[in-house]
C-alpha cells in the first residue's frame, strides 16, 4: 500500500500542495489526473524523495519517505516529464550506467539490460547512440531505466508527452505490460490517456484532492447521464420552455448539422427521454434525434474544475 497522507508544500507564496491525500494500492495503476499548475508534478516529486513536503507523510508499505528516503529510492522507479538522457551514449552503454547506479550485482547487469530492452522494446537499437533516437524510443529507454532494477512502484510523470498518436498508443501497451506485477502511479492531463490506462483515478486541481475513484465511479456519481437532442425550432424561448418542464441544460446550446444541439442532464434516462418527446411533439418542434450517452471522465473533469 502506498498511502499520501495531507502532504502541503508552497514554494514562496504559492502553495502548490493543500493537504492532498490518496492511497494506491499493490498491482493498482493509479492516474493523477489534472489541469496544468493542479500540483501532480509537485506530487510525484515527493514521493519518488526529490523534493520534501511542508508537512504530511508519505508511506511506501511500511517505508517513511520523509525519514528514510535511501530505502524508499530503492523501492522505486522513477520517469520526470523531461527524461534525463546522455545523447553521446549507445543504449547498451546507458543502461549499464543505470544498474551499476542502482549496484546491481556486475554478475547480474548484462541479464537485467536484455530483460528490460526485450520488455521495453529496446533489443533492436540497443547499440545505437540515444541522440539517433526518435521521441518514442527515448522516452522507452526513460522506462527502462525506471525498472532497471525490478522496483515494485513506478512513478511516471506524463509519460506520453510529446509523442505521436502511435508512439502514444505504444508507451501505453507498454506500462500495461510492465503493471501486471507493479504499483504505477501515473500523472497526464489527457483524459483519454487516463481512461484506457488507470484502474483508479485521483484528480487534483488547484492542489487538493477534489475528487477520486475508479472512471465509472466518478462519471456515476459527479455527473449524470446526459440526453442529447437535436431540434430544428427556432423559436427564442426554447430552452425555456424545456427548463420549465424541470430539465437542466447541461451545456451551452450549439449549431448542429440539421437544427440546434441541447444537452440536457438526466436522473432518469428512459422517463426523461418521454417528457422531451412530449415538450416536442406538443411544440410541433421539428426533431432530427434524441439519443443519450452516460457521463464520460471528460464530463467529469469539466464539471469539477471548472
Amino acid at each position: 500500500m502506498i498511502s499520501v497522507e495531507n502532504i502541503t508544500k508552497t514554494f514562496d507564496q504559492i502553495t502548490a500542495l493543500d493537504g492532498v491525500s490518496f492511497c494506491a494500492r499493490p498491482g493498482e495503476i493509479l492516474g493523477l489526473l489534472g489541469p496544468n499548475g493542479a500540483g501532480k508534478t509537485t506530487t510525484l516529486k515527493i514521493m519518488a524523495t526529490f523534493w520534501q513536503p511542508d508537512s504530511g507523510q508519505v508511506n511506501l508499505g511500511n517505508c517513511d519517505v520523509i525519514k528514510y528516503p535511501q530505502k524508499a529510492k530503492q523501492m522505486i522507479g522513477y520517469l520526470p516529464e523531461n527524461v534525463p538522457l546522455y545523447d553521446d551514449m549507445k543504449v547498451y552503454e546507458y543502461l549499464r550506467f543505470v544498474a551499476e547506479m542502482r549496484n546491481i550485482a556486475p554478475d547480474k547487469i548484462l541479464e537485467r539490460i536484455k530483460k528490460v530492452s526485450l520488455e521495453t522494446g529496446l533489443n533492436k537499437v540497443i547499440g545505437q547512440t540515444i541522440a539517433q533516437l526518435s521521441k518514442g524510443y527515448k522516452q522507452r529507454v526513460g522506462l527502462a531505466q525506471a525498472i532497471i532494477h525490478d522496483p515494485d512502484i513506478l512513478i511516471l510523470d506524463e509519460p506520453t508527452t510529446g509523442l505521436d498518436p502511435n508512439q502514444i498508443i505504444e508507451i501505453r501497451e507498454l506500462i500495461k505490460n510492465i503493471s501486471q506485477n507493479k504499483t504505477i502511479i501515473f500523472s497526464s492531463h489527457i483524459l483519454s490517456e487516463v481512461s484506457a490506462l488507470c484502474d483508479r483515478v485521483v484528480i487534483l486541481d488547484k492542489g487538493k484532492v477534489v475528487a477520486e475513484g475508479t472512471p465509472s465511479e466518478l462519471s456515476a456519481q459527479l455527473v449524470k447521464s446526459l440526453i442529447f437532442l437535436e431540434i430544428g425550432s427556432s423559436e427564442e424561448n426554447v430552452f425555456e420552455k424545456i427548463s420549465a418542464a424541470g430539465f437542466k441544460i447541461a451545456k451551452d446550446p450549439a449549431p448542429g448539422e440539421l437544427g440546434i444541439n441541447i444537452v440536457i442532464e438526466s436522473n432518469n434516462v428512459n422517463d426523461d427521454k418521454k417528457k422531451i418527446a412530449e415538450i416536442v411533439l406538443k411544440n410541433n418542434w421539428p426533431i432530427y434525434s434524441l439519443e443519450t450517452k452516460s457521463a464520460t471522465l471528460e464530463d467529469v473533469f469539466r464539471e469539477i474544475t471548472k
